[in-house]
């Protein structure tokens, strides 16, 4: 399987195309040899040159004439039974419809996953942006993703950006050819919708990204994330310091001490937790306190609608 998606990506074809294609030549094969027997026996005779008698006075063709007739020439019919037998097998018997059914469609299927998986919201650069569209931080998040996916080859990541761009965005990159690389796309585009700041400036903004009023502490946690990554883009933080900064920083800018004492997240800066795993803790903190806010009110709300009642018969 690996040698047909090498070929896949070599040629610029889709994966369910090229095993099309070799199912197709294994079917012509099959159809080669299924020919007719009596196709294949005159073949035979016109290949193998007629054998001449001649008589002779020579002492060894003077054979008496019972042993003459008691000569029997070999029978082949046998062997041309099981020949027969054997090209006569139907295509279905070799390979079943219903398994090249399952395999075309299963493999084309999970070749064309990766593809459609990575299709992303289009992009204009319109100003104001329409509301169908994507912003072009979330658009090249997408493309990234796509970048990073060994399975698409760059002929498709250049189609997959071609299809998700309309003007006047579409019209920066139209002069490129279809077969240039993605990262040539991304590099024109970066250069007209891309933000001008530095690195150190947007490090800077991210050390002043607080959390807002009515914020859950999980959605300000992905707020920071995305800010951080423009600040390592632009060369402002290490890659490799990602996750440290990230935890610092919440444990500034979040307002909920008692989550963060809860989790002990500062005792945790050292070792700090990547960005999923704390993304999760939270979001498992925050449901287990809006489940537990939820069955408080319902147990107060029950308890005084009952001492309600109770005072109405009192007075009675």
């Amino acid at each position: 399987m690996m040698d047909v998606k090498t070929m896949a990506k070599l040629s610029g074809k889709e994966y369910g195309e090229i095993l099309q294609e070799m199912m197709s030549q294994i079917n012509k094969s099959i159809v080669e040899l299924n020919r007719p027997a009596a196709d294949v026996n005159a073949e035979e005779e016109q290949l193998t040159p007629p054998v001449s008698v001649k008589q002779s006075d020579s002492p060894v063709t003077n054979f008496p004439s019972a042993s003459r007739s008691s000569f029997v020439p070999p029978d082949d019919s046998n062997q041309r039974g099981e020949r027969r037998s054997t090209l006569n097998m139907a295509a279905s018997d070799l390979t079943p419809p219903e398994v090249q059914r399952y395999v075309v469609e299963h493999v084309v299927r999970s070749g064309d996953g990766a593809h459609s998986s990575h299709r992303f919201r289009t992009f204009s650069g319109k100003v104001p942006r329409p509301a169908h569209e994507t912003d072009y931080d979330t658009w090249r998040s997408g493309v990234e993703l796509v970048l990073r996916d060994p399975a698409i080859s760059d002929l498709q990541r250049t189609r997959l950006i071609r299809d998700s761009l309309l003007p006047p965005a579409a019209d920066i990159v139209k002069h490129l050819s279809p077969d240039t690389l993605p990262g040539v796309y991304l590099q024109q585009l970066e250069s007209a919708y891309g933000t001008v700041q530095d690195g150190d400036e947007l490090y800077a903004k991210f050390l002043d990204t607080y959390q807002d009023v009515g914020e859950k502490p999980s959605t300000y946690l992905q707020r920071l994330q995305v800010a951080l990554q423009h600040a390592v883009r632009r060369g402002g933080v290490p890659a490799r310091d990602v996750d440290k900064r990230l935890l610092t920083q919440f444990c500034r800018g979040c307002w909920d001490n008692n989550l963060i004492v809860e989790l002990q997240l500062k005792q945790r800066k050292n070792d700090p937790p990547p960005f999923a795993e704390l993304l999760l803790l939270l979001r498992t903190e925050e449901d287990q306190d809006a489940t537990k806010t939820m069955r408080m009110k319902q147990h107060l709300g029950v308890t005084k609608h009952k001492i309600s009642n109770q005072a109405q018969l009192v007075r009675a």
